[in-house]
């Protein structure tokens, strides 16, 4: 492929890694252009495998499966920060199965005694959890090694990038911004990470609509305890009330976490939008532009998926 016809993506978030990884793979030359690498709100992430109110369903549920083949892959190399871990989630009224669960050959209904006071029910499975600032570190090394380019720099409009007859728009909140978007909202989120006192398995409860969630997601020496998604609130700034109010919650759950070193905080602003945007569009430069943002908490589960489609539809536009 001619220089004329370079593929620049703009985002090194979790979307912005793997699709430059899945087109370099491809066969395609790419040119990453983002402030940061990797980026900061894929770096707070928890992260466990999951749709988490997402749409469209049917869309986010193809981009789900190919994530998690991908995941359940990676899980057999340590250095990937992806591993299979066992656990529960569950809430304290009567909640049917996720859509999601079918996928799933080992989810199944928890016994009442395997539940903690006060839930009602609850759902026992093995999915994959993501150790985020090695797994982000791994997939930047996959892409230097296939070739890649990464350039630190703001990019305030699509207009700015130049040689490039594609980019792919991984911007995250600033990716609405970038395609004249106004439906992107921020969704903050906040973890406390803790020294592991010997937990194995994750649990999540399934809070509904409420802006604090519980979960704790084991990452072998460390535990990271969750969380918050305010909605419509962006700022970065670590809460200590907020800090507190995580631990206690994750404590109710499993007491030893009470006292457990606090290793760091990890602030980040979710990118959403009623409906995850990934489709191309004709910039007025001359470039096809490929966006993929707005997947809110689930941009790890939907990453693969959602490369895996773009990098097959570039290679067809970047055909010779």
């Amino acid at each position: 492929m001619t220089a004329e016809r370079t593929i620049v993506i703009i985002g090194a978030g979790v979307s912005g890694l793997t699709t430059g990884v899945a087109l370099l793979e491809a066969g395609l030359p790419v040119r990453l252009v983002a402030e940061e690498a990797p980026g900061l709100t894929s770096l707070a992430a928890g992260a466990m495998w999951g749709p988490y109110l997402v749409e469209p369903r049917a869309r986010v549920r193809a981009w789900s499966l190919a994530s998690l083949r991908a995941f359940e892959a990676l899980a057999a190399d340590p250095a990937t920060g992806v591993s299979m871990v066992s656990g529960i989630e569950a809430a304290r009224t009567l909640v049917p199965a996720p859509d999601w669960s079918s996928l799933l050959p080992d989810f199944r209904i928890c016994a009442p005694e395997e539940l903690p006071a006060g839930f009602a029910s609850g759902y026992r499975f093995t999915v994959p959890l993501i150790d985020m600032p090695v797994y982000l570190e791994y997939l930047l090394g996959r892409f230097h090694k296939a070739g890649g380019v990464v350039q630190r720099r703001t990019v305030r409009s699509l207009g700015e990038v130049e040689g490039a007859s594609v980019i792919v728009n991984c911007a995250g909140l600033g990716g609405g911004d970038l395609a004249g978007d106004p439906g992107v909202r921020p969704i903050r989120g906040q973890h406390v990470v803790v020294e592991n006192p010997g937990i194995t398995e994750f649990f999540s409860e399934d809070t509904g609509l409420s802006s604090d969630l519980l979960c704790i997601y084991p990452h072998g020496e460390t535990v990271v305890l969750g969380g918050t998604a305010i909605d419509g609130e962006g700022g970065l700034q670590e809460d200590p009330e907020t800090a507190r109010a995580i631990v206690d919650r994750c404590a109710e759950i499993v007491p030893e976490l009470a006292k457990a070193p606090v290793i760091a905080h990890r602030v980040g602003a979710r990118p959403t939008r009623s409906e995850v945007r990934v489709e191309a569009e004709r910039h007025e430069n001359g470039a096809t532009v490929f966006h993929n943002y707005g997947h809110g908490g689930s941009g790890v589960t939907l990453s693969w998926g959602c490369a895996g489609e773009i990098a097959e539809s570039v290679s067809t536009t970047a055909a010779p």
